[in-house]
């Protein structure tokens, strides 16, 4: 069985790494850390039941994932202006791309 220092230990990583990529706004590294959450906290669940100071770090790791979570939707609709933007052009730059390809005689083979 693991030593529960060593289990609460973990687990305080798990929320740290989750706090700390959204606090970097790195959203690649935010997606694995939550894409492996549930597994690694299965794996860790498996050496028995949690002690109440384990169980004090799961409500942090929650805490810190809802905030995770909101920092990721904050981000997304912040752009969702500049995706609107984008979307409305898109005929436009279309065009230019094809414009500039003619005029300029090269083409993508």
């Amino acid at each position: 069985m693991a030593d529960p220092l060593d289990r609460k230990t973990q687990l305080a990583r798990l929320g740290n790494a989750l706090q700390d990529a959204a606090a970097r706004a790195d959203w690649d590294r935010l997606g694995e850390q939550a894409r492996t959450l549930i597994p690694r906290l299965r794996a860790l669940a498996a050496h028995g039941p949690w002690s109440a100071p384990e169980r004090a770090v799961l409500e942090r790791i929650r805490v810190q994932h809802d905030a995770a979570a909101a920092s990721a939707a904050n981000a997304a609709r912040a752009l969702e202006p500049r995706l609107e933007e984008m979307r409305a052009n898109k005929d436009g730059w279309v065009a230019y791309a094809m414009f500039s390809e003619t005029e300029t005689g090269t083409t993508q083979e």
